[in-house]
Order: C-alpha cells, then sequence, then structure tokens
C-alpha cells in the first residue's frame, strides 16, 4: 500500500520523519540509476526541493503549518510554467523557446500551500495521447509486470510512475481526454479530473482550450480531493463519504462497457457486486449521446483544431522535431473551417444537454476507466495501427465526460497482485465534491470486499 498524504502529515506532525527526510528519499529514487527515474522525470528540483523541505521543517518547528501538504514532495508535470525555464511538454521542438516569466497558477498554489516539488514529469509530447510513450525522453515503465515493459498510460505517464515508485507522494497532472484518469487507472492509482472551469489553467500548455483540466494522481480519495482543494483555492471543507445505501448509480450500457477485457470485465463485476451488497442502486441505462460522439468528432473535434491552432507557428519553425504521431493528430485540425468549430460547439450543447437530462436523476455514473489493461510497450511502438488502435481504445470511456465538460474520480477496483483495473465515478459539471464524496464510500466498500 503506497502512504497517503494524511499518514505522512501525521509522521512529521509526530516527528517520526522530517520534510527533508522525505525529500531525500524521494529525490534518491528519482536519481536512482537502476529505477524508472530517467524516463519519470525531464527535470529534476533537488536543490530547491531541500530547500523548500527545510523550511517547512523549520515552519513545523515554529507551529506552522501551512496547509494538509506542508512539506510533503509533489511532482508537477512537464506543461505548467516554472519561472525561469522554458516549458517542454514533452517535446524537444521548444528547446529555444522563451523561458517563463511567471509559475502557472497551480504551482504558485502548490508552493504557497509548502509543497516540495521534486521536479517536472515526463508525458507523451504536448500531451497528445493516452498511452504515455515519448520517444524524446523514454517511455516510464508501468510498476505492474515491469519485465514485459507496459505503457503507464498517458499523457501524465511520469507522474503515474512518480508516485507508484515512492518519487513523489503524489502528482499534478493535467486531463483533456483521460490524461489524469487513465495513468491512475492502469498503474493502480487514484486520480481525479474536475469540471474544467475549477482549477487554473493559467500558465499550463494547452492541448484544447475547451477540454483542458488539471487534477491529482495519488494514492487515495482523501488525498485527490486534498490537491484538488488547494489547486482550486477552495477553502471548504471537506466532503464527508456519502451513505452508500440507497445512493443511485447509472451503468450507461451504450459504448463503455463494449470490449472489455478478461481482465477488467470481472474486476468491475466484483466492484459493482460489493457496491450492490452495500445497498447502493446500480441501474443500466442506455445512452445514445454516447454513440454519436466519433461522428461529432470525425473531422478531429476540440482537439485537433484547437491544438493546431496553438501549434501552427511552432510547426513551421521545428516541425521536424515533433513525434510524427503527435503532428499528424494535430494536423487534422488544419483542415477544419470556422463553420466547422462552429458547428462543433452546437452540436457540443446539444449533446450535454441530452446527456445531462438521462443523469439528472441519478447520484452519478459509474464505468470501467478504461476497457483493458495496461499493454506492453514495444508492440505499440513498432505499429502505428497498432498505436492508434490502443489510443482510440485507452481514451474512449474517460474522453466522454470531458465532453460532457463534467468530473470524475478514478479509482482502483483491482484485487491485491493482480493487474490494475480503474473504476470511473463521473457526474456533470459542477459535482465535483459530490462525486469525490461518492469516492469516499466507494474506495472504503471495495477496501472491506478485498478483506
Amino acid at each position: 500500500m503506497l502512504p497517503t498524504l494524511h499518514e505522512q502529515m501525521e509522521a512529521l506532525r509526530s516527528g517520526r520523519v522530517s520534510s527533508l527526510e522525505l525529500a531525500e528519499a524521494a529525490l534518491a529514487r528519482a536519481q536512482d540509476a537502476a529505477g524508472e527515474g530517467a524516463r519519470v522525470f525531464t527535470r529534476v528540483y533537488p536543490q530547491a526541493a531541500r530547500a523548500q523541505a527545510r523550511a517547512a521543517d523549520a515552519l513545523r518547528a515554529a507551529g506552522i503549518e501551512r496547509s494538509p501538504i506542508d512539506g510533503l514532495p509533489i511532482s508537477i508535470k512537464d506543461l505548467f510554467d516554472v519561472r525561469g525555464e522554458t516549458t517542454m511538454a514533452g517535446s524537444v521542438a521548444r528547446e529555444d523557446e522563451p523561458a517563463a516569466t511567471a509559475d502557472a497558477d497551480v504551482v504558485r498554489r502548490l508552493v504557497a500551500a509548502g509543497a516540495v516539488i521534486v521536479g517536472k514529469t515526463n508525458m507523451s509530447e504536448f500531451a497528445y495521447s493516452g498511452l504515455g510513450l515519448n520517444p524524446h525522453y523514454g517511455t516510464p515503465r508501468n510498476p505492474w509486470d515491469r519485465a514485459t515493459g507496459r505503457i503507464p498510460g498517458g499523457s501524465s505517464s511520469g507522474a503515474a510512475v512518480s508516485v507508484t515508485d515512492g518519487m513523489a507522494l503524489a502528482a499534478i497532472g493535467s486531463d483533456t481526454g483521460g490524461s489524469v484518469r487513465i495513468p491512475s487507472a492502469l498503474c493502480g492509482l487514484t486520480g481525479f479530473k474536475p469540471s474544467a472551469w475549477r482549477v487554473s489553467t493559467a500558465g499550463a500548455l494547452p492541448l484544447s482550450t475547451s477540454l483542458d483540466s488539471i487534477g491529482p494522481l495519488a494514492a487515495s480519495v482523501a488525498c485527490c480531493a486534498t490537491l484538488d482543494a488547494i489547486l482550486a483555492d477552495d477553502t471548504a471543507l471537506p466532503a464527508d463519504a456519502l451513505p452508500l445505501r440507497g445512493l443511485r448509480l447509472a451503468l450507461p450500457t451504450t459504448l463503455a462497457l463494449d470490449g472489455l477485457d478478461g481482465t477488467v470485465g470481472p474486476a468491475f463485476d466484483a466492484a459493482l457486486s460489493a457496491l450492490s451488497a452495500a445497498g447502493t442502486l446500480i441501474e443500466r441505462i442506455e445512452v445514445p449521446e454516447f454513440a454519436q460522439l466519433a461522428d461529432i468528432n470525425a473531422k478531429g473535434g476540440f482537439t485537433a483544431s484547437e491544438a493546431y491552432a496553438w501549434h501552427r507557428g511552432l510547426l513551421a519553425r521545428k516541425g521536424d522535431r515533433y513525434d510524427p504521431r503527435v503532428i499528424a493528430r494535430i494536423l487534422r485540425g488544419k483542415d477544419m473551417t470556422a463553420a466547422d468549430y462552429i458547428d462543433l460547439l452546437e452540436a457540443r450543447e446539444t449533446w450535454v444537454a441530452g446527456v445531462d437530462a438521462r443523469i439528472a436523476h441519478y447520484d452519478a455514473l459509474i464505468m470501467p476507466t478504461v476497457p483493458e489493461v495496461a499493454p506492453a510497450i514495444a508492440p505499440l511502438e513498432a505499429s502505428n495501427e497498432a498505436f492508434t488502435r490502443m489510443n482510440l481504445t485507452m481514451l474512449r470511456n474517460c474522453t466522454l465526460i470531458n465532453f460532457l465538460d463534467g468530473c470524475a474520480l478514478s479509482l482502483p477496483c483491482h484485487a491485491p497482485g493482480t493487474a490494475p483495473v480503474g473504476l470511473m465515478i463521473a457526474g456533470s459539471n459542477g459535482a465535483d465534491r459530490r462525486i469525490l464524496a461518492i469516492g469516499l464510500a466507494i474506495e472504503a466498500a471495495l477496501a472491506a470486499a478485498r478483506k
């Protein structure tokens, strides 16, 4: 079991460990030549991390605690600005671009809360893939079946492995089509994608301004709730777990359950049984809008159009330095017209209204986060066809919630020692605190069922 933020804060408060000791342990793992650190981080901050840790220890000795993460090691994804550095976003094409003149809002909030920033984590180049492969910096290997070498999920690939391998207690990633939830599901972590407006994206290099959101990957739902409150500058008290008895969950039968593999299907069914035994009412419903989304996005959707708008200048200067698989998807946006984009905006509005109406009488949606367990890296590197198929597979369920402009939590539902499987709890825009409260209850029920 990975340590939670609460457990480590209690250890700090009791004097069993210091922030500097936690930072040194995280840095040692990050810089271990025999570990994944060289593929997990694009930049490590040993001097700054030690200074932040010493400051936290000094303040704690004086009776001052800035937040529930004061003095704890956290990693940040390589698309967040840090003052004085060029934000690379998992690419090499931006090497000659100007350095950031200010920290991203999320970095500023973390630092103000006393987080010890270990480093910037590797990612799919420009966040444009749900698999986590990166030809420039290498691909971090999933902690499950490391001998085979399986994908960590993307785009927040290094973020997930930084937590599973003890290089950070939690990580901050971005989620445009599942980029927090997919690596959380594949690596056995909990990940939260908030409603897009909830956390400021200022200073974060965009993929799709209509879909981007920023959220945490960590060991538990409570960890994610704590970090979400800090990132969102939300001073409300943490939500308590909602009672499971009588809770109404909608299980979409349209698209979301298609093609579950021999591990995901049984693990998800076992989780549903545990929740039903706890008194949760799970109703299977059709959501025909889900089947319409592929046609709505057939020309590339918001991701391609908005990515092309941002990248077109850099592509003209440094297109030869992009991952060919990334540039191919960005260029789909080149042929979209203003009329296409307006049609897309109108289609989304109608689609969201339809889905919201179908789920309005339920407390949340529930579905598998991804339909398959983590595949091996090598075949995906070798075949564009295999890469494209698996990328669409991994993104499928998560993308539904981004297009809904909703919020979602992925938490582990697999048996100990087996391949990680994620269960997703999702809601409409603004339901963030309710989804976290439901997640606390489901997490407890699944833990009890494993005993």
